[in-house]
């Protein structure tokens, strides 16, 4: 294959991190937001073991992360422009090949024209330059929470995303494919059906499984009364435990509580999922919601599957406001 995304789990030489920055979109939970994305930057710098590139989108943004973040070891603070923290949609992919490292660039339209914000489009170019990696811009629309590498050439991805005509029209299962082989060196896709309710980047797999070593993927089982996604994870799970991966392996699959039903403030379940934790260099980070019973089962969950790295649950109730949680803020740059 011309090119490979390594596996979260291979080692990083930094990490990205969105820092929010703009008060007319956070509104009231700008603070707590800010406070949260602090906490997740010292865990990844401390017990994560990585280089922290913080990227704030504002003079004021910059001004409060360095109050919150400016002594903390292997936190770098990077003046940047964004729309907003979403570094995993808007960034780039990097991968490794032949070439030597690339940072693949997207099109980026707002998860199909719902949020088109001022500099999103720029932020793939920004981090690429910032990390010294040639930029190489593809011509279709996808964002980073779409698909899930596990490093050998096997993606994860959901149809109700990638296959929606708000994203690249006309597109079948078989034209993604062609595009993914030749942007991310996939050799095989497999194909999960819908994400998460009310989730408005249609389906990020991000949210719904995960790969967390060859041949193995969690994913969530329903937690408690009122789990309106309750059948979306079984189906992906029956999906992925008849599925093999590139290398030929059926796959194992691991399944944790979900969080339950998160309302979102107008009586509607928010998109709040465990699988949106983010991989570093030492450590686990996972989103958590509220406290309980989910979140703890769910946390030893994954210390199964992740016995050499630390397991952590951090709050994301605020980061969630805006729609997504660890994993959707971060992108790694690969070692």
């Amino acid at each position: 294959m011309s090119v490979i995304v390594p596996a979260e789990w291979a080692p990083h030489r930094a990490m990205w991190l969105g820092f929010p920055s703009h008060e007319d979109l956070w509104q009231e939970d700008l603070a707590q937001a800010q406070e949260e994305v602090a906490a997740l930057a010292r865990a990844l710098a401390g017990p994560g073991r990585e280089q922290v590139k913080l990227m704030t989108g504002t003079p004021e943004g910059e001004a409060t992360a360095r109050r919150l973040l400016g002594d903390v070891a292997g936190v770098e603070i990077v003046p940047g422009r964004f729309g907003d923290i979403w570094l995993r949609d808007t960034g780039p992919i990097f991968t490794k090949g032949a070439a030597g490292d690339e940072a693949r660039g997207f099109v980026f339209n707002g998860w199909g024209g719902k949020y088109l914000l001022d500099h999103d489009d720029e932020v793939a170019e920004q981090i690429a330059t910032a990390s010294r990696t040639p930029l190489v811009m593809q011509n279709y629309i996808l964002e980073g929470g779409a698909v899930d590498h596990d490093g050998e050439g096997t993606i994860l991805t959901t149809g109700q995303c990638l296959l929606n005509e708000n994203r690249n029209h006309g597109w079948t299962q078989a034209i993604a494919e062609a595009a993914l082989a030749e942007s991310l060196g996939a050799r095989k896709v497999i194909w999960l059906g819908e994400g998460l309710a009310n989730d408005h980047t249609d389906g990020h797999v991000d949210n719904l499984a995960r790969f967390v070593a060859p041949g193995v993927v969690v994913c969530p089982i329903a937690y408690g009364r009122g789990d309106v996604n309750a059948d979306a994870y079984d189906a992906a799970a029956r999906v992925l435990a008849e599925s093999t991966d590139a290398a030929g392996r059926q796959l194992k699959v691991v399944r944790i509580p979900s969080p339950g039903w998160i309302d979102n403030g107008e009586g509607r379940a928010a998109p709040a999922s465990h699988m949106n934790f983010i991989i570093a260099n030492g450590a686990v980070i996972m989103p958590t919601y509220k406290e309980g019973q989910a979140a703890e089962l769910a946390l030893q969950g994954l210390k199964t599957v992740f016995p050499d790295r630390e397991v952590i649950g951090l709050p994301s109730n605020a980061i969630l406001s805006g729609g997504g949680s660890f994993h959707c803020i971060t992108q790694q740059e690969p070692a």
